[in-house]
């Protein structure tokens, strides 16, 4: 579990918070998703989680530990997270990549014994990326890339995981899929929070929706008490309707054109 209480965060040098007062559970067992325009505080959380910003106000919560309270290490154990934009500093094998994940439940100076060896294999077989274990990283297009840090993440056993634009700049295949494996992760008992653009697919396969707007939750709750036209429509300032997707009966975002066509 991953509960945001009262949170406060603030960069160095602006006056104005990037979230102000949030207070936000990512269930275990459950897909939560932090929707919202551009610059609304969503990946403030992410960078929050990875220590890059220290709440002002509030704590934050993992496992039932304080995140102040724990080491670097304690965090990696609990909880794995996938960030936006990620590249190795030099290429390595994918098999190696993602035995990275293992780097804090074991030593320093100690190579990987063979119980990280069947964990990695595991994960990647769960990610759908063992067919890429002997290739190098910089071959991987961007769908086989995702997948293959989603299985480094997972190879930490954590039992939360948080995944900033998962999605991003993937064809509709790798977007389903992607979404489809962390349906599967929440209904194996991990806590999954996602930040996302996408409304649609979040709809269809979140739990829980928190919308934010200017760093502040406008709504918090199921994808039909959240994914509401006139709600949506202030927050994102475009006409818009929600109709029911037709496929899952799921709420479903159509923008509208300002113009009418030609």
């Amino acid at each position: 579990m991953i509960c945001f209480e009262g949170v406060t965060l603030r960069y160095p040098g602006q006056r104005t918070p990037a979230i102000r007062s949030l207070s936000l559970t990512a269930e275990a067992g459950a897909v939560t998703a932090i929707v919202g325009p551009n610059g609304s505080g969503k990946s403030t959380l992410v960078r929050a989680l990875l220590g890059r910003v220290t709440p002002e106000q509030g704590t934050v919560v993992i496992d039932g530990a304080s995140l102040a309270e724990l080491s670097r290490r304690d965090v990696a154990r609990r909880m794995a997270v996938v960030t936006q934009r990620e590249e190795p500093v030099f290429p390595m094998l994918v098999r190696d990549f993602i035995a990275l994940g293992r780097f804090a439940h074991g030593s320093l100076w100690a190579g990987p014994t063979a119980g990280d060896v069947a964990v990695a294999e595991s994960s990647a077989a769960r990610a759908g990326v063992t067919p890429f274990m002997d290739r190098r990283t910089d071959t991987l297009s961007g769908g086989e890339w995702q997948r293959v840090r989603i299985a480094r993440a997972l190879a930490q056993q954590g039992k939360a995981l948080v995944l900033d634009e998962p999605t991003t700049f993937l064809d509709i295949a790798h977007e389903m899929s992607v979404f489809e494996l962390l349906d599967e992760l929440a209904h194996d008992g991990i806590a999954v929070l996602l930040v996302s653009h996408q409304l649609n697919l979040v709809a269809r396969f979140a739990d829980r929706i928190a919308l934010l707007h200017a760093g502040e939750a406008v709504a918090i709750g199921s994808p039909s008490d959240v994914m509401r036209g006139d709600v949506l429509e202030r927050v994102y300032e475009w006409p818009l309707v929600v109709s029911r997707d037709p496929a899952v009966g799921a709420p479903m975002l159509v923008p509208l054109r300002r113009r009418s066509p030609r």
